[in-house]
């Protein structure tokens, strides 16, 4: 494989949510398909289940007032980074929220940008929804295990960019087909499981 394909593949895969920050999970939280769902396999309810983002949503919002990013920042800490719900499904969820009259916004203190907080009548669903936070879901040998795999993953595209800024063409050649064979071999592990 040429050098300009094995770039091409790594930055795809980056493009995709597997490259430096964020370094998303399988099953998509990057711009794939699934992207922001929560396909992965990290919670205890096994393969395919999506969490919850309107429970998500309103379960932070008995802690504090938050803004979308920071709810997005809050739920990729809380899972280890097995599961951080895309802007495409934290907006249109907290704007359904708003329509249904359980949150308002309120002004950020700085004047950036707008930040929710649950109302009167959202309070009572908010509460229930927070006895049992779709973060919960995942269990704490998962979230150790996203832990790892990110380190290791920036990690190794720190090694990959050290490679490409001071390496010889013969030495990004060789990166390239390692990227290539650490993409068959990560298949090959999901196969396996099939």
């Amino acid at each position: 494989m040429g050098f300009h394909r094995g770039f091409r593949a790594a930055h795809e895969a980056r493009s995709r949510g597997f490259g430096y920050p964020p370094f998303g999970p399988p099953g998509g939280f990057g711009h794939g398909p699934g992207h922001g769902h929560g396909r992965g396999r990290g919670g205890r309810g096994g393969r395919g289940r999506r969490p919850n983002v309107r429970n998500a949503v309103l379960a932070l919002l008995t802690e504090r007032a938050m803004h979308g990013y920071e709810m997005i920042q809050e739920l990729d800490s809380r899972t280890g980074g097995a599961w951080r719900p895309s802007p495409g499904s934290i907006y249109p969820t907290l704007q359904l929220l708003e329509d249904e009259g359980l949150i308002v916004t309120v002004a950020d203190d700085s004047g950036g940008r707008k930040r929710f907080e649950l109302t009167d009548t959202g309070r009572g669903e908010a509460e229930q929804a927070a006895q049992a936070p779709p973060w919960a879901e995942f269990a704490p040998e998962t979230v150790h295990s996203w832990h790892e795999i990110r380190d290791a993953g920036f990690q190794a595209m720190n090694a990959l960019r050290q490679v490409m800024q001071t390496g010889t063409d013969e030495q990004r050649e060789r990166a390239a087909q390692v990227l290539d064979e650490t993409r068959r071999k990560l298949y090959a592990i999901l196969a396996e499981s099939e």
